[in-house]
């Protein structure tokens, strides 16, 4: 009786919280939310028929359950949090470490400086096809499979482009690289939601976010560090993040559980048959199959689909590509203004990106101080997820956004003090950073069991968006000028500042005419 009315306290809160305890690909599985679990089922056992009900053999949780990753520590939790926050900052580092050597590495591959921008955007686009391949593995084995290997297959194509010798090998590599790298990038959010409710969930994503984006913005900065030596050069960008990864993996493969709810359930279920010898106990997890159809469906169809017919999901996942465009778009933008327009070294001309950095940190205030009246919010509407709620943050980074952009590139000319652009690197990061994470949470909020299609058509879409602006930069910033091209950008930006406030006061009636936004009277 313990038993069952522990197993009805955890399915209350399930209803309570349909994400709980999983992250976006499982927590909002409209395929096994939709398992039918009360099936009566027939069995043979010493030649005798026992009819059962399957639902009282279903493995949950146990009240306080040690083996339930959010009942674990919050020290430990905070642990697994930062090994997967450097996990994520891996992935991404190594998007950006080889930028700065973009000229010399057009030299040595005999390409213009406009073609050998692609090392950067095809292993940005290789986050666009990799979460197909790597969400499904989660779905089934689980995080630990679905991360460490592709970090060690990142690792490999890292090294790979270190040792090649023309164009071919350099993009080829580069682009199965962020295939890899999208495996963390994609998949460590969603190990998050494994480990922390709702009310500490935002913070703990706020750090990711750090980690995540501190990537792209520190790997120029040191990139650059290691061009200085001339004993080094642009492969061994290569070898020092190959050597990162791997460091990382080897202390991931022993620090770092599984935490997937439905993983760590069926394991418990395959435990509770051996230890009775009772073959009743199941669960759902068990019954999962890769499956093509779903595959195509929950990764492209489906986002696809949701993206053209969900006013909610193209206008946030267009405001998330976009800025998160811009963060790719500083790599050649940052270096025209400081390096070829002022004259600064390779070293120093990659400050600016810690200046960004800063500004990612400070966002840190924004995000993290939204969370004490989004918990309340939450509490008011009976625990029940409250997309508006993660607007406010959203409207404040749209402002410094937008401020950085214009700050940025009129006052990058020389005769202007060097602080001034500066400043607007530092409002970009912030604002970036401000409206990204919230941008995430809310598409996560908003669409309950379809949060794994709503943030796969984000992905599809912010990865095109930062592989193809990037390409697109210098030859703008030489047609029109760095001033007209960021006020190009501002417009934009200024253009979207309004969207979370439109949200606040009309989210509400949006859900209730979506058909994948599930809303609770």
């Amino acid at each position: 009786m313990a038993q069952q009315h522990h197993r009805r306290e955890d399915e209350e809160e399930h209803r309570r919280d349909p994400g709980a305890g999983a992250g976006p690909e499982l927590g909002g599985d409209a395929e096994i939310s939709s398992l039918k679990t009360a099936t009566t089922t027939t069995v043979m056992g010493n030649g005798n028929e026992q009819v059962y009900n399957e639902k009282d053999y279903l493995v949950t949780w146990d009240h306080d359950d040690p083996a339930n990753p959010l009942n674990w520590s919050a020290v430990y939790r905070g642990w697994l949090t930062f090994i997967l926050g450097m996990l994520a900052m891996a992935a991404s580092l190594a998007s950006s470490i080889l930028s700065p050597a973009n000229p010399v590495l057009a030299r040595y591959l005999g390409v213009s400086d406009e073609v050998v921008v692609l090392q950067v955007s095809l292993y940005v686009l290789g986050f666009c096809f990799g979460p197909s391949v790597w969400a499904p593995v989660s779905e089934v084995w689980g995080r630990r499979v679905s991360i460490l290997p592709a970090m060690v297959g990142l690792a490999i194509f890292t090294v790979a482009t270190g040792v090649s010798k023309n164009a071919a090998s350099v993009f080829v590599t580069r682009f199965f690289g962020g295939v890899f790298g999208s495996g963390p990038v994609s998949n460590v959010s969603a190990a998050l939601g494994d480990i922390w409710t709702r009310e500490y969930r935002g913070i703990a994503v706020s750090f990711y976010a750090v980690a995540v984006v501190g990537g792209p913005t520190l790997g120029p900065v040191i990139g650059s560090a290691l061009l200085v030596d001339p004993s080094l050069g642009w492969r061994w960008t290569m070898y020092i993040t190959a050597m990162f990864i791997g460091f990382i993996v080897v202390l991931s493969f022993f620090c770092f559980p599984e935490v997937s709810p439905p993983i760590l359930l069926k394991r418990k279920a395959q435990r509770l048959r051996k230890e009775t010898g009772d073959n009743r106990y199941w669960h759902p997890q068990e019954r999962i199959k890769i499956d093509v159809k779903s595959i195509v469906t929950k990764q492209f169809s489906r986002p696809l689909k949701m993206l053209l017919t969900e006013p909610m999901v193209a206008v946030i996942a267009f405001y998330a590509s976009f800025v998160f465009s811009i963060l790719y778009l500083s790599l050649e933008a940052f270096p025209i203004a400081f390096a070829e327009m002022r004259g600064w070294s390779t070293v120093v001309s990659s400050m600016p990106f810690v200046a960004s950095f800063v500004g990612i940190i400070c966002a840190l205030v924004i995000n993290i101080g939204n969370q004490p009246r989004y918990i309340r919010v939450s509490k008011a509407a009976g625990g029940r997820p409250v997309p508006e709620a993660r607007c406010p943050p959203m409207i404040i980074g749209g402002v410094l956004f937008l401020a950085g952009l214009f700050l940025f590139g009129w006052t990058a000319a020389p005769k202007y003090h060097w602080i001034l652009p500066i400043i607007g690197c530092a409002f970009i990061g912030a604002g970036f950073n401000s409206i990204f994470q919230q941008c995430i949470s809310f598409l996560v909020d908003t669409y309950g069991p379809y949060a794994a299609s709503a943030t796969a058509a984000n992905t599809i879409l912010r990865s095109i968006f930062a592989a193809g602006l990037p390409l697109a930069t210098r030859p703008m910033i030489r047609a029109i000028g760095l001033g007209s091209s960021m006020s190009i950008l501002g417009a934009v930006a200024t253009a979207l500042v309004p969207v979370p406030i439109l949200f606040m006061r009309y989210g509400l009636a949006l859900r209730r005419q979506s058909k994948f936004a599930p809303v609770f009277e």
